[in-house]
């Protein structure tokens, strides 16, 4: 859940909300002797409408006034402001809004057995760094983020490990799974930890089976436990609330499946939702264990007393109301220790005393109770048969490490059930129905005999499925689906003619869409999609590791670093001096000998040196890359995608390949539907496609069929690939997943498609290599460009200092001879009259001479 920030714009509304739906004037003040003493408010968020949370509610007031008549000399005095939630998230939301800008409270007490709401006040609590106290919610990892929340809850791990150790207890090896599917996760998250530790120690889960209050009616609730029991299944463990576990055992009663042979396991969260027990005669629970003393017993009446029903508290008297209790014990201590260097939210985690419930300590911002009641539900009432702590195992009064002998299992029986092996399996005939399409012979091919009328199936996804279905022992009937390829429509009908068909088989892709409808095993093909085009054929291969840019750039710094080497060696090495076409020759020779390192003039200058390592160094990093990219592209086709030139095929009607083409990054304006394997391949070689896109198994064919003509780039991973489907809830759907992994793990997979696809795959790189550009490499040619500068500005200043003296001298001269003509024309302007050569010169040095 993203964090919930509220903005002030949105407290107008959530006060009114609050103010129109709670009851917000339960103040709970305490005594009139009471009013002289530091009052420490605490706001209280429950549902008031239901017993639990009126039990609650009593609970807190009742121990805060046992406390103070205990400790009437504390100096502070805890005074509730109590809000009625309704049981709605949102509504608990605004009451704490309302409790901290209304009352100013201190901390909050909140009764709510929602994630979603104990996530809102939490985010609340963060947002005013005022301390959050959540009662008997879920456990979630999405929790641990609030440090200003408290949790008082039972620990889900050792409750995990006690029930996986009670059905090691009688040798079980695999137990179904029926659990509440709400949309808040409270139940799913918490499920998900039995899961994980029975899968790390050796229980098999045979399945899970989610139930949603609102959606499972009794037909759909009789049907998946009808399958299970047609299965086999005899051990289950429910996690779930009082509406739909009612729901659960009344259908379960109905079908037979609370007789002799099944055992059945609630836990705690189960048996702390649960009022009546009807029809649940012999099932097993585990309860949050509460020690009973002399102080449970009186606090016990007092609070029938005080709400007056005493039938009602005796149902709905939980471990929630204890907490309750301790809870206020806790805020009532941790009030008088604040002071100036500590928070209340620091003095509630350094509580430590003896209350009802047991020691209270608050741990890593939980306060867990770590033990647990075992019993065994009967017509007379609940019995126990033992206790369960992670730390010390199993006990009972008689025993210390196990549990009582006798358990009165459903039906009656003081036997145990036997369960089964995980895999074992009652033989039950399956109706299979088969994708009839033909269009891929190899993947699946339907023949109806029209004369006998007895349908024959053939091909890799019916081997496979074949494969995985053996070990179950199930007489299977394959029905052709005649609708064509809208395998959508398809998986619809599948769950909604559960009467005429179990499975469907063919090559079905795995999408969320049709998961809607139906279970799904694992995948048996490769994922995603891949994309298919002639190989190379060009004579000019060798040229397209490198754009053209590239090319005349790397030519260009040849010919320069031919010419400044020649530029400095050619003063005083004999190998570069000699006739011009020589020389020419030399400085084209001499840089692209570079390219293969076979120069063979010597250099006798350092600058030359210098130049040739450089240029040496980015020569090596051009003809690698160069050498890398071209051996990519002779090795296999390199596919590029031009949307608006090349044509594009796909399997015609498979939405998989026309969602791809829409959303990638090419969408070609030319698009072709194909139906085979034969029509891909004639579609390529006669340029009426550029390539084909298509998912994986169906391309395996095309490749397998031509080998030498095409090659193929696993471009895409957006599809999970092929798989079967079941009827939700399926028993079958895990055991054949399993067996699926099995055929994977032991190559037999492998070897399936060798034989159906006749030869191996010519995949290229999953990312095939575009050509080298010169934007790449512009770094490595500003290395060369700006080290052949500094040493063509080196040599001039080298030449500068050797000549030096005959520069100034030339200049001299130069200039010397410039002020002579200059002074001839000065003259004749001065005398326009005819001078003779003589005299001009004379009048000229004359005038020189003055200037200077």
């Amino acid at each position: 859940m993203k964090r919930f920030w509220i903005q002030n714009a949105f407290l107008p509304l959530l006060l009114f909300i609050c103010l129109a739906s709670s009851q917000n004037g339960d103040v709970y003040e305490g005594s009139e002797s009471d009013h002289t003493r530091v009052r420490i408010r605490v706001g209280l968020v429950l549902d008031m409408g239901s017993l639990e949370g009126k039990t609650v509610g009593s609970s807190v007031t009742t121990a805060l006034s046992d406390f103070y008549a205990v400790n009437s000399d504390y100096k502070t005095r805890v005074s509730l402001s109590i809000r009625n939630s309704h049981g709605e998230p949102l509504l608990a939301l605004a009451s704490a809004v309302d409790l901290l800008q209304s009352e100013g409270v201190e901390a909050i007490v909140t009764g709510g057995r929602s994630l979603l709401e104990t996530k809102l006040v939490a985010e609340i609590g963060e947002k005013a760094r005022v301390p959050v106290i959540s009662i008997n919610s879920p456990i979630s990892p999405s929790l641990s983020r609030y440090i200003h929340l408290i949790q008082a809850a039972h620990d889900s791990s050792s409750e995990a490990k006690g029930i996986r150790a009670f059905i090691h207890e009688y040798d079980w090896k695999s137990v179904a799974l029926v659990y509440e599917d709400d949309d808040d996760d409270d139940w799913r998250e918490s499920m998900q930890l039995l899961v994980d530790h029975f899968d790390e120690n050796g229980v098999g889960v045979e399945s899970k089976v989610g139930l949603t209050v609102l959606y499972s009616t009794e037909e759909m609730v009789m049907d998946r436990l009808g399958k299970m029991k047609e299965l086999g299944t005899s051990v289950f463990v429910v996690h779930m609330s009082e509406v739909i576990a009612t729901r659960l055992f009344t259908c379960a009663e109905r079908l037979g499946m609370m007789g002799e042979g099944f055992a059945w396991i609630l836990t705690a969260k189960t048996m702390s939702s649960l009022h009546g027990k009807e029809a649940m005669e012999g099932v097993v629970g585990f309860k949050t264990y509460i020690p009973m003393s002399r102080e449970l017993q009186n606090f016990t009446l007092r609070l029938r007393k005080s709400l007056g029903n005493e039938e009602d508290v005796q149902l709905s008297l939980s471990i929630s109301s204890v907490w309750a209790h301790d809870v206020a014990w806790a805020l009532a201590r941790s009030a008088e220790m604040v002071n100036a260097s500590s928070t209340l939210l620091e003095a509630i985690t350094e509580c430590r005393f003896k209350g009802l419930s047991g020691d209270f300590q608050v741990k890593d911002k939980m306060f867990l109770s770590h033990k647990f009641e075992i019993v065994n539900l009967l017509e007379s009432g609940e019995r126990r048969i033992g206790f369960w702590s992670s730390n010390g195992g199993f006990s009972s009064r008689r025993h210390h490490n196990k549990l009582e002998e006798t358990i009165i299992w459903p039906g009656g029986s003081a036997q145990a059930p036997r369960g089964r092996v995980l895999g074992e399996i009652k033989r039950r005939k399956l109706r299979v129905l088969v994708t009839s399409s033909n269009r891929f012979p190899k993947l699946i091919e339907v023949e109806t005999d029209s004369a006998t009328n007895i349908t024959t199936v053939k091909g890799f996804c019916i081997e496979v499925f074949r494969a995985a279905i053996a070990p179950f022992n199930c007489d299977l009937e394959f029905i052709p689906w005649r609708n064509g390829s809208d395998y959508d429509e398809l998986a619809y009908r599948l769950s909604i003619q559960k009467d005429k068909y179990d499975a469907a088989v063919g090559d079905i892709t795995i999408t969320a869409n049709r998961s809607m409808y139906v279970d799904f095993t694992m995948p048996f093909t490769e994922m995603g999609l891949g994309i298919v085009a002639p190989k190379e054929s060009s004579m000019w291969v060798f040229l397209q590791p490198l754009t053209r840019d590239l090319w005349i750039t790397s030519a260009a710094f040849f010919v320069l670093t031919g010419f400044i080497v020649w530029l400095i060696e050619r003063p005083d090495n004999k190998e570069f001096q000699g006739s011009w076409p020589k020389q020419i020759g030399v400085i084209f020779w001499f840089g692209f000998s570079t390219l293969v390192y076979a120069h063979r003039e010597k250099l006798q200058h350092n600058l030359s040196r210098f130049v040739v390592t450089v240029w040496v160094f980015a020569v090596l990093i051009l003809t690698t890359s160069y050498t890398a990219t071209l051996t990519s592209m002779m090795t296999v086709q390199q596919i590029r995608f031009n949307s608006n030139e090349d044509s594009v095929g796909h399997l015609s009607g498979s939405l998989i390949a026309n969602m791809s083409l829409t959303n990638s990054r090419f969408q070609p304006t030319n698009t072709k539907g194909l139906n085979s394997s034969r029509e891909y391949a004639q579609a390529l070689l006669d340029n009426s496609v550029s390539f084909i896109v298509d998912e994986l198994p169906y391309l395996k064919i095309l490749l397998g069929e031509n080998p030498a003509k095409f090659a193929m780039v696993k471009a895409h991973y957006n599809t999970i690939g092929f798989g079967f489907m079941f009827q939700k809830g399926d028993e079958l759907v895990p055991l054949v997943s399993r067996e699926i992994l099995c055929l994977r793990a032991t190559d037999k997979i492998t070897e399936m498609e060798k034989r159906w696809f006749e030869n191996p795959l010519p995949y290229t790189a999953d990312d095939t290599s575009n050509p080298l550009t010169l934007y790449m490499f512009r770094g490595l040619f500003m290395i060369t460009g700006v080290s052949s500068a500094l040493a063509l500005a080196l040599l001039l200043v080298l030449w500068l200092r050797d000549n030096l003296d005959d520069l100034m001298n030339s200049a001299n001269i130069f200039l010397s001879r410039r002020l002579a003509h200059f002074g001839i024309f000065f003259a004749r302007t001065i005398h326009p009259y005819p001078l003779d050569d003589e005299n001009a010169v004379q009048m000229a040095q004359r005038v020189t001479e003055d200037k200077n």
